[in-house]
């Protein structure tokens, strides 16, 4: 009786050739992973944060013409340089302001304690008016 049938010639013969195809199903599941993970935490990066804004160093203004100063109080009051505006009245007055002095520059000075909104509310009632020229005045840091 014969045994079994061995291969004849090279041991290696029956090896599969090396496969010169990458597979890429680990690296689409990965990719798919990753988007998906990215597309849940993107909308909460751009969700606001509760923060206090930090004092800031600041140059001196220099302009030939005066600014107007506007100023929110802690308390919502609007002062127009050192009067006191009521807030139905400020887009009118700001219209007046400009119509006397075109080109006319803005500085808003907030109180700390202000809710954004009505700073928000502010800079909307002055581009309204067409004043477009503003800058926001800030404390420099205490040392």
């Amino acid at each position: 009786m014969a045994g079994p049938l061995l291969p004849q010639g090279n041991p290696r013969s029956f090896r599969r050739p090396p496969m010169g195809d990458i597979n890429v199903t680990p690296f689409v599941d990965v990719m798919l992973v990753l988007l998906v993970v990215f597309m849940i935490t993107a909308p909460m990066m751009t969700q606001g944060v509760q923060v206090a804004l930090p004092q800031v160093e600041n140059t001196s203004i220099s302009e030939e013409k005066e600014p107007v100063s506007i100023a929110v109080t802690r308390t919502g009051k609007y002062f127009i340089q050192e009067v006191e505006v009521d807030a139905r009245d400020l887009v009118s007055r700001l219209q007046a302001i400009r119509e006397a002095k075109p080109n006319t520059s803005i500085l808003v000075r907030a109180d700390k304690d202000v809710p954004y909104g009505a700073v928000m509310s502010l800079m909307g009632s002055l581009q309204s008016a067409g004043l477009v020229d503003v800058g926001l005045l800030t404390e420099p840091p205490v040392r």
